[in-house]
């Protein structure tokens, strides 16, 4: 036998080793459909399109994978890439992983990772917010919710009984210019002359059990050079603070929460966004949710209500179709979307409106 020929066999040999040691999972979400929104605009036109950035949750695919090194220490990655179903194109500024990028260690003490990963208002958020990234919900109101992600970050986060621990601190919190748009923030940081620019950090304190929990959670971006939204100063930083809970009943879920923003480029930096939603299980393939939203900001005659109300039909575990529809009142001269689906549907300032979608979501 050749010398290739042995190393070959070596590495057969080694691979069932290899497999035993490591394990991989490709993962993904393809959801889509057809919305109709009204009055957009001074013309107060409609259009029906096919959204680009969510229906239910946000189309996406990725890697994630474990380690065994033994003494119960694990080595953990994922990479994540979101996507538009409509055109294929990739989101999030046109990165190939532009969901997550991490690589970390985890065992009995908790998990740190590295990378472009969640902040910890995402994890605070997760269960309380019943509709969570559907077209028509707190994305609406606050485009950084469905979207709180940071590059160059480092975290932590552990759980020990019912209570979670998590912390994040980023050195640049996004690299990649998005549009503007709800998916990038364009604050680069990382800069030698300005060590504050575009750094953001966040903390959570969460405690849950198998039917009810409690959030709290403080998520503050940094400003910098260039930066969307007004934030183009380092002594800018835009702070959310989180407090919320869930409750699971037979066949129902509930959720309550309070999201308080102080936004320093804004000319109306204070405000907050209550939120109340639940969603029932009519048949074990039919279900129902609806959530209510009320912002409001401090010292200004701007505000919005918002209604949404999803149905969904599951014909497996993997396959369901629904249909879903939402109403936003604005006052003052507040011109936020019913829809987070895509931009560029804008009604006048304290106009209302009024969208509706189909969609098919398939797990894979």
């Amino acid at each position: 036998m050749t010398n290739y020929g042995r190393t070959l066999l070596a590495v057969l040999s080694a691979a069932p080793l290899m497999a035993a040691a490591q394990s991989v999972t490709i993962y993904g979400v393809v959801d889509t459909g057809v919305e109709y929104v009204n009055n957009i605009g001074a013309p107060k036109s409609s259009v029906v399109r096919m959204p680009s950035l969510t229906g239910t949750v946000p189309s996406r695919w990725g890697m994630r994978g474990s380690e065994d090194l033994g003494g119960g220490l694990k080595s953990i990655f994922v990479l994540e890439s979101g996507f538009a179903p409509d055109s294929g194109v990739s989101n999030q500024g046109g990165r190939l992983f532009g969901r997550q990028a991490l690589v970390g260690l985890s065992g009995n003490w908790g998990q740190v990772a590295f990378g472009r990963q969640y902040t910890m208002l995402f994890w605070a958020m997760l269960d309380p917010d019943i509709l969570g990234p559907n077209v028509y919900g707190s994305a609406s109101l606050d485009s950084y919710i469905p979207n709180t992600r940071a590059d160059n970050a480092i975290s932590y986060k552990g759980t020990f009984g019912g209570l979670t621990l998590g912390a994040t601190y980023s050195f640049g919190r996004d690299t990649v210019n998005a549009g503007p748009s709800p998916s990038g923030a364009n604050c680069a940081g990382e800069n030698a002359a300005d060590p504050r620019a575009c750094r953001e950090w966040s903390a959570l304190l969460q405690y849950s059990t198998d039917w009810w929990g409690v959030a709290a959670a403080y998520d503050s971006l940094r400003g910098g050079p260039g930066a969307f939204g007004g934030l183009t100063k380092s002594s800018f930083t835009d702070d959310r603070l989180s407090l919320n809970g869930y409750l699971i009943l037979a066949k129902t879920k509930l959720g309550l929460g309070w999201l308080r923003r102080d936004n320093d480029s804004s000319p109306t930096p204070r405000s907050d966004l209550w939120y109340a939603g639940a969603a029932y299980d009519i048949t074990p393939a039919f279900t129902l949710a609806g959530q209510v939203y009320y912002q409001r900001y401090h010292h200004s005659d701007n505000k919005a209500m918002l209604y949404a109300l999803r149905g969904s039909y599951a014909f497996s575990k993997r396959t369901s179709v629904y249909a879903t529809a939402g109403f936003i009142d604005n006052g003052g001269q507040l011109a936020a979307s019913v829809s987070g689906g895509q931009t560029g549907s804008n009604p006048v300032p304290g106009g209302n409106q009024f969208g509706t979608m189909i969609g098919i979501k398939h797990v894979f």
